[in-house]
């Protein structure tokens, strides 16, 4: 019993030992050394999948065709009879243009009504031409003229300083209407190139642009 005791005793020792001068295991794939990780697939737009003529169609069919352009809505209101009597799917729309800025010379409003028509009674005792504003929030308010230019509303202000009265500058957005038929994508195919240079022909200075179908977009894509 005593020689199994100390076998025991010999056994756990070299199990001990073995443990100590056991190799660390390593975790996870191995990386060979100067070989890269590999890297996630990147592909460049210029690899992107270039559309099929289906796709390509349907891409058409969801924009529409705007012709005109036409500053009377007369005008395009004959297009759009013309089109629908060949069951060319149209509509009228009109688009406000910018079309430069206007230069608006005014007096504050006053705290009364009354007050601005004293002042509107001293102004037209010393021939300026001026007229009492009734609504928006310059109400009470007194107006000495609209210019195109800027130059030509400040020589007034400047006028104005000469004899006491201190003047403003408000500057309004011009705005030119527009009219344009709308043409929808599904009809692209009864438009053909014939019929478009015989409306071309029928009215003068027709566009054509080709754009998004939802509603009529901002005035400075028809420029």
């Amino acid at each position: 019993m005593r020689w199994l005791f100390l076998l025991l005793v010999l056994l756990n020792a070299l199990l001990g030992l073995y443990q100590l001068n056991k190799p660390p295991e390593i975790t996870g794939s191995p990386v060979s050394a100067g070989r890269p990780m590999a890297e996630p697939d990147i592909k460049l737009l210029s690899e992107a999948r270039s559309l099929t003529p289906r796709e390509r169609l349907q891409e058409a069919e969801r924009a529409c065709l705007y012709l005109g352009g036409t500053d009377e809505e007369s005008v395009a209101l004959d297009i759009e009879q013309r089109l629908l009597s060949l069951d060319i799917e149209s509509r009228v729309e009109s688009v406000d243009e910018a079309a430069g800025v206007d230069y608006w010379v005014y007096l504050p409003p006053l705290v009364s009504r009354q007050a601005s028509l004293r002042l509107l009674r001293e102004l037209q005792s010393r021939n300026i031409d001026s007229y009492i504003i009734t609504v928006g929030d310059l109400a009470n308010g007194i107006s000495l003229g609209i210019f195109s230019r800027r130059d030509s509303a400040e020589s007034v202000v400047k006028r104005l300083q000469l004899v006491d009265y201190t003047a403003l500058i408000r500057e309004l957005p011009r705005t030119h209407r527009r009219y344009w038929v709308v043409v929808a994508g599904s009809s692209h195919r009864l438009l053909t190139d014939a019929l478009l240079a015989e409306l071309s022909g029928n009215f003068t200075n027709l566009e054509h642009k080709q754009m998004p179908c939802a509603g009529v977009a901002s005035s400075k894509d028809f420029t």
